[in-house]
């Protein structure tokens, strides 16, 4: 009996000591080269992924921003003016028949952080509602590219 619970705490002295080393360096360096070589892959098709949700995401801002241009128009007869500019969704500017506020919450920026732009008269309709994408300048491709109301 004594012979087996000797060996026995033999095994578990080796155990604990072996646990306590941890991981050798090249162990660790090959982890690294692993993870490297999965973000080296994996990294640019999220980036790409990234840049078009925010177009996704400015096209239905700029879609629920157009539903409450359009209901602030039934109210009000009009469009607001350019000077009026989308504050008149949330603030009455003055004018006869305004029933609002027409957004739940502030007029929001676009994803890229700028706030977007409008027009009235508009050059591609009545009012034109957009976002130069995140370069903040007209035209543009990918995620610089215009996003706009008449798209």
């Amino acid at each position: 009996m004594h012979v087996f619970i000797r060996s026995h705490r033999r095994r578990q002295a080796r155990a604990r000591r072996a646990a306590e080393h941890g991981f050798s360096f090249i162990e660790l360096l090959v982890v690294m080269i692993i993870l490297g070589l999965i973000a080296s892959l994996v990294g640019p098709r999220l980036f790409g992924k990234l840049g078009g949700a925010r177009q996704d995401t400015a096209k239905t801002q700029i879609e629920m921003l157009m539903a409450a241009l359009d209901a602030y128009r039934l109210d009000t007869g009009r469009y607001p003016g350019e000077q009026e500019g989308l504050g008149a969704l949330m603030q009455n500017p003055g004018v006869k028949k305004w029933d609002g506020p027409y957004l739940k919450k502030e007029v929001p920026i676009d994803p890229w952080g700028y706030p977007y732009h409008y027009q009235n008269p508009g050059q591609h309709g009545e009012i034109d509602l957009f976002s130069y994408g995140a370069d903040n300048k007209p035209g543009g491709e990918k995620e610089d590219a215009d996003v706009g109301s008449w798209q």
